[in-house]
């Protein structure tokens, strides 16, 4: 198909080309986009239309899927968007807190556990892991009584330890 053959047919059939187009799209600046890509749709692809066939179901077709291509465009935007707004409202609700400081917070506290021997120090972690008094004795072969005074020494000198590095800080963490 010539050129020319292309804008005899289409000034033709171009009334009723747009009157589907206000049919899909109820709207007289969208029904001129979807004529507007519909034609120029169809210009790039008139090397494929068959001599002999129907032109105007040829470009009721193409104006038919450039509409639903545009809708299904339109539904993703507006989900994309609607899911943006949910969230914005979110975050404009809810203040978010900075943990940064009790993260590194805890790196120094495990820096500081680590300073105590290790006689304490297992123990102390075994019974903060959940275990119980009489399982870490059994567990380290050591009296009951020895697994409680470790535990307690443990405290003692983890306590001392912050409140020298934190201060009153230590408090508030």
């Amino acid at each position: 198909m010539t050129t020319t053959e292309f804008n005899t047919q289409l000034s033709s059939l171009s009334s009723a080309l747009f009157a589907n187009a206000m049919r899909l799209s109820c709207n007289k600046h969208n029904a001129q986009d979807l004529m507007q890509e519909t034609t120029m749709r169809a210009f790039a692809s008139c090397h494929k239309f068959t001599e002999g066939t129907n032109f105007k179901a040829w470009m009721y077709t193409i104006m038919q899927n450039c509409f639903i291509n545009e809708y299904r465009k339109r539904r993703s935007r507006r989900s994309v968007v609607f899911m943006m707004e949910d969230n914005m409202q979110v975050v404009l609700q809810q203040p978010i807190k900075n943990m940064g400081h009790s993260t590194v917070m805890m790196k120094e506290l495990r820096g500081i556990l680590d300073e105590l021997t290790e006689a304490n120090r297992i123990p102390f972690e075994l019974h903060f892991d959940g275990f119980g008094y009489q399982e870490i004795a059994e567990q380290l072969d050591v009296p009951l009584g020895t697994v409680k005074s470790r535990i307690f020494f443990a405290r003692k000198k983890l306590k001392s330890m912050i409140q020298c590095q934190y201060g009153d800080q230590a408090q508030y963490a």
